[in-house]
């Protein structure tokens, strides 16, 4: 039995050795907000945070994931308040076909943990691989700036 810890959720799964945590989550959890797309590290749809890093659920393996703590896109609103990064991407408008969006969330968090005030650089880094079908980059900037602003907030 392999035993992961998402969303602040152990879990012991009888898996093979050869699964992706992608298909983990999606097919054996049904955590189906984090989305399948290239399957092959191109567009960062599949992200979750892991050990507070931004990694590609559908590269990494689910055995390699034990003992570490995860993080999807479920796991970050506390009941009905939705986290502070969701909470910008609305506020700002920054979701139009909604694909791209768990994932660059996620990233967006990862990122943020570190950095609550990150320059348009450090954002466009940390986003890096996550890519946005719609081109909705300067909205998807704007909330990620916004929702820093609100992180530092809480934290102060």
């Amino acid at each position: 039995m392999t035993k992961l810890n998402i969303n602040k959720r152990e879990y012991q799964l009888d898996l093979k050795g050869h699964e992706t945590l992608l298909e983990v989550l999606r097919d054996f959890l049904s955590l189906t907000g984090t989305k399948t797309a290239c399957e092959e590290s191109e567009c960062g749809t599949c992200t979750v945070v892991m050990g507070g890093k931004a990694v590609l659920s559908c590269i990494t393996l689910a055995a390699n994931c034990v003992g570490r703590e995860i993080t999807t896109i479920e796991g970050l609103a506390d009941g009905e308040e939705l986290h502070p990064v969701q909470q910008a991407f609305i506020d700002c408008g920054a979701v139009q076909c909604g694909f791209c969006i768990p994932g660059m969330i996620m990233s967006a968090k990862a990122l943020l943990d570190k950095n609550p005030e990150p320059t348009q650089e450090e954002i466009e880094y940390g986003l890096d691989g996550n890519l946005c079908r719609c081109a909705c980059y300067l909205k998807i900037f704007d909330a990620i700036r916004d929702a820093g602003q609100k992180i530092k907030a809480l934290k102060s």
